[in-house]
């Protein structure tokens, strides 16, 4: 496939030659789309390029982009590819201390700042001396605006076209345990995962695909970036949370990818909005349940969607089997930072391997080491983490295998289920280990729950602490009590006696980014809550519920 050793910006040349004029960005503004076309977002490109080697910025020099999702998001890192720039994501939700040690980290000489809820908080993380660029939104105060740096100086139109080698991005993990660590991706293997994605999803110029989840996050970057780079199909993006429904109504998006806490939140709204046992009895009558599919797929702004995704965090087998029964099938898939974000998916949507991640694409090899680690290598991984030799060293085997530091099993057709992570396993007093993961999924059948992290180590028994949905956060405690508990006794008779979870706790406060108890890829912080919560869980009995006021 002669697209693989193709750049994006060697891909934006393309497009904008046959089909230059067509729009390929929607930036909501105020309620209505501002549009790119292809030609002008290769302009922007080119001049935002020539401004940064006007500013004395030189070929390798790192810069950060530290914003929400934005057209000028994707100008930007087009325009740091295009000249020979390394790009540094953050987090548009990261703390001053983790932007802080970022860019410190990683030797940015310049920043792009663009959507950004908490800026005046942020600011202070970035570094006096740093060359400061304001994208054309609400944002920190910079040397530059937007619209100084497309007239600064000529466009920079002739530049060397990087090689398969050179380094793109470095790529800091969302951190659910210590410092993040910068993944060195190569415009190789960056292209070559951009491309598989195209290959294996068959998307085309015809796509619709909308952009909300964050940039900084690998798998934003691939599966809606980077395949528009190598499909030619637009983007759409979402201007706030609170108009995010619209937006998705707005983009009637082709394909759409989301992370288990959105699939979550959908499917308590849709249930708490109609109410269960009626959504059943529904679903049961032929022209009426049709009706009512049709209703819901609308209300989420999916009705034109033939490819609908999750992954970033393990996802309820029976949340997929409820959203196969209304008629939207969801393709799990697995990747991580350090791999590009794509190698395994359940696409074409296989729905008697509900449960599992799918299988391995193709390019991908994966291996299961007697421990049960999960072992992959395709030419999308990672140089290595930057500045890290010892954990470079660590991360691959002797054949160039990476270590994912995920629990898995493999069916005999290659179908892989992830069962937890290796390090979130943990020892009780009695000495037994337990993998928490399993015992979260079969917890997570009660609809009153909307997160669930059960910890242990160190205590007699595992405990649960729960976070309500809103519906159930509403509702009489006593009636959401016996809920819970009929949960819990019908799952504790399922697992091994040392498993049996003693206690779920219903926490006072909400788990979020913010607290630091959410990675911005919403995935949980086990060992923060763990720290929290060991103690008060330690004198619970019985297999009890009880909100940690009453404790």
């Amino acid at each position: 496939m002669e697209n693989v050793i193709k750049n994006p910006i060697e891909m934006l040349s393309h497009w904008v030659e046959t089909q230059g004029d067509n729009v390929y960005l929607r930036q909501p503004i105020n309620g209505k789309y501002v549009e790119f076309t292809w030609k002008e977002v290769q302009q922007q490109v080119y001049q935002i390029a020539g401004a940064l080697r006007h500013l004395g910025l030189t070929p390798g020099d790192k810069v950060a982009i530290l914003s929400k999702n934005c057209a000028e998001w994707f100008i930007t890192d087009l325009a740091l590819m295009h000249g020979g720039y390394i790009s540094v994501p953050i987090y548009p939700t990261a703390n001053a201390d983790t932007i802080r040690y970022v860019i410190e980290h990683s030797g940015c000489k310049a920043i792009f700042s663009g959507k950004l809820d908490h800026w005046a908080e942020q600011e202070s993380g970035v570094g006096g001396d740093l060359l400061r660029i304001a994208m054309p939104y609400d944002t920190m105060p910079s040397q530059y605006s937007w619209e100084q740096l497309l007239n600064l100086a000529p466009p920079l139109v002739d530049s060397p076209t990087p090689s398969p080698e050179q380094v793109m991005t470095l790529i800091y993990t969302s951190g659910s345990t210590g410092k993040p660590k910068g993944a060195i991706q190569t415009f190789a293997a960056y292209a070559w995962t951009c491309n598989a994605v195209v290959r294996d999803l068959k998307t085309d110029t015809q796509e619709r695909l909308l952009s909300y989840l964050p940039l900084a996050h690998i798998t934003e970057r691939v599966a809606m970036e980077g395949s528009s780079f190598y499909s030619g199909s637009s983007v759409a993006f979402v201007e706030s949370l609170d108009s995010f429904v619209e937006d998705v109504q707005r983009c009637r998006p082709t394909v759409f990818f989301s992370v288990p806490r959105l699939w979550t939140l959908f499917h308590l709204n849709i249930v708490n909005k109609i109410g269960e046992s009626k959504l059943n009895l529904l679903l049961k009558i032929p022209i009426i349940s049709s009706i009512v599919k049709r209703k819901i797929h609308q209300g989420l702004g999916l009705e034109h969607c033939r490819l609908l995704g999750s992954g970033s965090a393990p996802v309820p087998a029976t949340l997929l089997e409820w959203y196969r029964k209304i008629g939207l099938n969801i393709s799990e898939a697995w990747g991580m930072t350090e791999n590009c974000a794509y190698s395994i998916i359940n696409y074409p949507f296989n729905s008697a391997k509900i449960g599992t991640v799918g299988r391995a694409i193709e390019g991908c090899q994966v291996r299961r080491t007697d421990e049960g680690e999960l072992l992959i290598k395709s030419p999308g991984l990672m140089q290595g983490y930057y500045l890290q030799e010892e954990a470079t060293a660590a991360a691959f085997d002797e054949e160039g295998f990476f270590f994912t530091g995920d629990l898995c099993e493999i069916d005999e057709d290659g179908f892989i289920s992830i069962t937890g992570r290796v390090k979130d396993n943990f020892k009780t007093s009695k000495g037994k280990y337990v993998a928490p993961v399993p015992i979260e999924r079969r917890l997570a059948q009660d609809t009153h729950l909307e997160l669930i992290c059960v910890i242990g180590s160190g205590l007699p028994h595992p405990a649960a602490l729960v976070q309500l949905s809103e519906g159930a956060s509403k509702q009489p405690r006593e009636e959401v009590r016996a809920s819970l508990k009929a949960t819990l006794d019908s799952v504790n008779p399922n697992l091994e006696s040392h498993e049996h979870v003693d206690a779920m706790i219903v926490t006072n406060d909400a788990w979020t980014v913010e607290n630091d108890i959410l990675t911005p890829t919403l995935k949980i912080k086990r060992h923060v809550l763990e720290k929290q919560f060991n103690g008060k869980a330690e004198g619970i009995r019985g297999a009890k519920v009880v909100w940690e006021d009453e404790i």
